[in-house]
């Protein structure tokens, strides 16, 4: 009986001193990602807290007289277009797989093509929105084809986060609404959504802040790196935040390069509020339910 015991101890001994070893692990690995994000944040606004008047100025060949004001107005315009085109489309869809398709073997091929079109990198949906709506649909180099490309981009996010949320409604609360005599569509629209409203949310708005920071996309069908006026209809040119940095960033001079910190912190800015106010809609909408 006592060896048994002393080989349970012993036993019991090691994968403490395993898990140990594993926390600690885990702690510097963190540590070293927490200290290279800190040094990288603190290196940029030293560079560009000195050139925070970007907002009003227009880019210019003179690093003292530029600024980004028609790339924050064009990030601002297409995620206005993208934001009810993405959330109808990509919240019905979730609502027709998880509600009203059958689980057969075309739906499960979908929901896989779904998944896997969430983990394409953004640059084939470059070439997508080339494609079809700036050779395809003759939308040209416009706000409008740009807004399109990113929803394709966005889309499969969206989706599969307001599935999940949709899925983790109790079907107790379904038969619940089935029992009072409620039809398909009142219970989804009525019951399910309300109660997965947060999720669906938070999804939307961060998939939609990484299509802020996406470059490649807008490279590929043409968007303008040199934009000196404002976007005043759908079908005009434009030019993004993360456009205007990349040429910032492409020059040699240091004053363009730190504009171009000026303009991450800028966007930073943006993305921390979307994240903040994802999780205030997700808070919101939890104590509700």
């Amino acid at each position: 009986m006592s060896m048994f015991e002393d080989a349970n101890r012993k036993q019991i001994s090691n994968r403490r001193k395993k898990d140990l070893y594993l926390h600690l692990l885990f702690i510097v690995a963190t540590s070293i990602g927490i200290i290279a994000l800190m040094a990288l944040l603190i290196n940029i606004i030293m560079d560009g807290i000195s050139r925070l008047d970007l907002f009003t100025n227009y880019p210019s060949r003179v690093a003292g007289r530029a600024g980004m004001k028609s790339a924050i107005v064009g990030s601002i315009y297409m995620v206005l277009i993208m934001t009810p085109i993405s959330f109808i489309l990509g919240v019905g869809a979730a609502i027709y797989l998880e509600e009203y398709a059958k689980k057969n073997r075309i739906t499960r091929f979908i929901q896989l093509n779904i998944s896997t079109l969430a983990g394409v990198p953004s640059i084939v949906y470059g070439i997508l929105g080339l494609t079809i709506f700036v050779r395809g649909l003759a939308l040209d180099r416009s706000l409008l084809s740009g807004a399109l490309t990113m929803t394709l981009l966005v889309l499969p996010v969206i989706i599969v986060s307001a599935q999940e949320a949709i899925r983790a409604v109790p079907r107790a609360r379904r038969d619940a609404s089935f029992a009072l005599g409620a039809t398909k569509w009142q219970t989804v629209y009525r019951s399910v959504l309300p109660s997965s409203i947060s999720g669906i949310l938070t999804g939307v708005i961060l998939a939609l802040s990484r299509a802020i920071g996406e470059t490649a996309p807008l490279v590929m069908i043409g968007a303008l790196t040199f934009v000196a006026f404002l976007p005043s209809s759908i079908m005009d040119q434009f030019t993004v935040m993360p456009i205007q940095i990349f040429n910032w960033l492409s020059r040699p001079q240091v004053s363009f390069h730190e504009l171009a910190a000026s303009g991450i912190i800028v966007m930073m800015v943006m993305l921390v509020l979307m994240n903040i106010s994802a999780i205030i809609l997700r808070n919101k909408y939890s104590k509700q339910i």
